[in-house]
């Protein structure tokens, strides 16, 4: 079971908690729970740090941050105490979680389970694991596994546990065929395939964190998503992450997701020689840049290229003073750019078997005066770049083209 920063926001909640927890014991299940910093904690605990220096060490930025997260531990521990269940809590350096020494950003190496399951064996102890973190085993240092990081603690610790299921408990009861407050008729999901929640996960959907996803479908750990808001004592049954197969009817179309950290940039006349692409997108990546969309259009006398390519928002200033910067190996006449424009996508493994998917959505979108930069496709899913003052129109009007709208 794990509990996001919401769910945990003050005492009161975390006695909430306790209460779904004891459902499960009560069920006879052992329970190990991830838990979340406090709602607003780790951003005040990230504040401090940038108060206390700029450019602070990232050993001492995980330190801090990932206090939050041992404050949440020790307090569900107390309550489950209080209510009669035995429990304790364990960091990321205790279980232990072992990662790369990629501070802020750490990748989970491994879990080992042994302790938790002795105390379930022995006491039918409740263990409370502090979530975003673990430890570097060479150094001993901990390490932080950036935002969302909670979620990626509780698949990695189902699957070291070899758990039933992984329960993540959020402040939405579901995912959902779209965000609900730009299409009130959105309707919670029942099932979605590991394969679409990874495409909505990187899409903009932010039920889940996407490397958590990776996780759940690598080694196949059924996942739901619930809220911790229900009662405890009948709580809804939320939307199942699971396999392909475990689903009896695929839509067409499972979702919309929309992301709004989406950055434009055109390269005009680049030269049309081997090497070119290397020498733009390189660089790019040597600085963890991550490119998404690509279009390359060839000029009539064949000598020249337009590259037109998507990048986070947070990341279009630094991106286009690293391209001047390779101005000269990378041959251009021109950058231009834009910030203001959205990435809307369509998920749905039922696209496999059906034709003309997209193209009725370049349709509909066409006859609604939207005008599309750039376009991507893949097996599953196409995304669509547009102006962001048309996001809300066209996520309302694909929801509506495949029947999402509809019970």
């Amino acid at each position: 079971m794990k509990f996001g920063g919401t769910s945990v926001a003050d005492v009161e909640r975390i006695r909430n908690v306790a209460r779904h927890v004891r459902r499960e014991v009560e069920a006879g299940y052992d329970v190990a729970v991830v838990v979340s910093a406090m709602s607003g904690k780790t951003n005040e605990l990230v504040a401090w740090c940038r108060d206390a220096a700029k450019l602070h060490d990232p050993r001492e930025y995980d330190v801090v941050v990932s206090s939050g997260e041992q404050v949440t531990s020790g307090l569900l521990a107390l309550a489950l105490q209080n209510d009669g269940l035995p429990a304790r809590s364990w960091q990321g350096w205790q279980v232990p979680i072992t990662t790369s020494d990629q501070h802020g950003s750490a990748r989970i190496a491994a879990v080992d389970g042994t302790s938790i399951l002795e105390g379930f064996a022995t006491r039918r102890e409740v263990a409370v694991v502090a979530g975003f973190q673990g430890v570097h085993a060479a150094t001993g240092r901990v390490a932080t596994l950036g935002r969302g990081g909670s979620d990626t603690s509780a698949v990695a610790l189902a699957a070291a546990l070899g758990a039933e299921r992984c329960d993540i408990y959020t402040d939405v009861d579901g995912v959902y065929t779209t965000d609900p407050r730009i299409v009130p008729r959105a309707r919670r999901l029942d099932r979605v395939a590991f394969e679409e929640m990874l495409e909505m996960a990187s899409l903009g959907a932010k039920v889940l964190q996407v490397r958590s996803v990776e996780l759940a479908m690598l080694h196949r750990v059924p996942t739901y998503v619930r809220s911790s808001f229900d009662d405890p004592a009948d709580p809804r049954p939320g939307t199942l992450i699971c396999d392909e197969d475990d689903i009896v009817e695929h839509p067409v179309v499972t979702g919309i997701a929309f992301s709004k950290d989406e950055a434009q940039i055109t390269l005009r006349r680049v030269a049309d020689k081997p090497g070119v692409a290397a020498a733009i997108f390189g660089p790019l990546a040597d600085a963890n840049v991550n490119v998404d969309m690509i279009i390359q259009v060839v000029s009539e006398d064949g000598r020249s290229t337009d590259i037109t390519f998507t990048v986070p928002a947070m990341d279009y200033e630094r991106s286009r003073a690293i391209l001047e910067d390779n101005r000269g190996a990378i041959g251009l006449t021109g950058i231009q750019g834009a910030a203001d424009v959205v990435k809307v996508s369509a998920i749905g493994v039922g696209m496999r078997s059906h034709a003309g998917v997209a193209s009725r959505a370049f349709r509909a979108l066409a006859d609604k005066g939207i005008n599309i930069r750039a376009i991507t496709t893949s097996e599953i899913k196409f995304s669509v770049l547009i102006d962001a003052a048309y996001t809300e129109l066209a996520v309302r009007t694909l929801h509506s083209l495949y029947g999402l709208d509809k019970a």
